[in-house]
């Protein structure tokens, strides 16, 4: 899919106050914001990666981030507020505090229990943010990347942005903090279900090729309209139909016509259907891959392992995983970017194995 300058403005709805997120350090490789793991990628610093799940949360939503940061490692509580445009500053003077390590863990990283699939959320990292709604950025979510694994059959993997914490660390202890959260660091691209949102909220051009802007620029201005306006249900039967249109025009393999089946696939986990999501998705990626598209096929993948982790039955979600992990274990021998970002990937492999666990326990009498 086409990708928006992170520079152009973002259609929203007015907001009032700055959204609130806490983050927590927890080592050189690992932290989470607002319940959502973070990782850094191989040389990468875990401050950078930690900026920029906040920045592309910020754009997605149009609006101010506030984010108190407990940095284990450092030692230290940092309050930081990112811009709507990605820069980022600090709102006052970080506090040295006595470092707390605690082992990370993805089942230590998961937010609150989750909110009915339907709603739509702020999911960003591995989620993707949809659209901004009528609901101020003061009560939205960053929905968790990885789902619990409880076995409660709760639907859903999106956890609500929790206040930030206050620290309670035995008091503030003397000496200059000099964390390494005041650059501004350059936001990284979106990828799955994030591009598609950021195509979702932005005023970009809408198609990709001169036949597709004079075919379906109306009728993607109304899918988003609706999507932006919360009338999930009306912009799934609206893609639907347009799919079907494009394909009979242009062909089920045109650019534009895939372009429409990842909008539709994204709108289809939005509406509390992650299967279809799923299998939209992973056959995208496959018709990539065999095109040699290896950016766009690591795309499709990642919003598949979106959607496979809001599937909530372990029988199936183990189904899923064996499809999903083949063809992405493939794709990291192939060049494109999937090469170069294994965490991801080990993290659906954890999963199968929670996964599997869960299966054996619900089978036994």
């Amino acid at each position: 899919m086409s990708r928006l300058s992170f520079e152009k403005k973002r259609a929203q709805q007015p907001v009032a106050h700055p959204a609130v997120v806490s983050v927590r350090v927890f080592g050189a490789t690992d932290a989470s914001v607002g319940g959502t793991p973070v990782a850094a990628a191989p040389g990468e610093p875990i401050q950078q990666a930690v900026l920029n799940h906040l920045q592309r949360l910020a754009i997605s939503l149009g609006t101010p981030i506030r984010a108190t940061i407990h940095d284990d490692r450092a030692g230290c509580v940092v309050p930081l507020e990112v811009a709507a445009d990605g820069s980022s500053q600090m709102t006052g003077e970080p506090v040295r505090v006595t470092p707390r390590p605690q082992p990370w863990t993805p089942d230590a990283a998961f937010g609150p229990r989750p909110l009915p699939l339907g709603t739509v959320q702020v999911p960003t990292g591995s989620f993707g943010p949809p659209p901004v709604m009528d609901t101020p950025p003061a009560t939205s979510t960053a929905a968790a990347a990885a789902d619990d694994d409880t076995g409660s059959g709760a639907p859903a993997a999106e956890a609500p942005v929790p206040a930030p914490a206050k620290a309670s660390a035995p008091g503030p202890v003397a000496g200059p903090v000099e964390p390494e959260f005041r650059h501004v660091a350059t936001p990284t691209p979106p990828r799955g279900f994030d591009a598609v949102a950021e195509e979702v909220l932005g005023d970009g051009p809408l198609t990709e090729t001169a036949e597709g802007a004079e075919l379906l620029t109306e009728p993607l201005t109304r899918i988003n309209e609706a999507v932006r306006a919360g009338r999930i249900e009306a912009a799934a039967e609206l893609a639907d139909r347009t799919v079907e249109e494009a394909s009979a025009v242009l062909g089920d393999r045109h650019a534009e016509v895939l372009h429409l089946r990842e909008l539709t696939a994204y709108i289809a986990y939005l509406a509390g259907d992650p299967v279809r999501a799923f299998h939209l998705s992973l056959d995208l990626a496959r018709l990539r891959r065999d095109a040699q598209d290896g950016e766009a096929a690591y795309d499709n993948v990642r919003s598949a392992a979106t959607a496979w982790r809001a599937v909530r039955d372990p029988e199936e979600g183990l189904r899923l995983g064996r499809d999903l992990i083949d063809l992405w274990t493939d794709l990291t021998a192939e060049p494109g970017p999937a090469a170069g970002d294994p965490h991801p990937l080990e993290s659906a492999r954890a999963r199968m194995v929670r996964l599997t666990d869960r299966a054996a326990r619900a089978a036994q009498p």
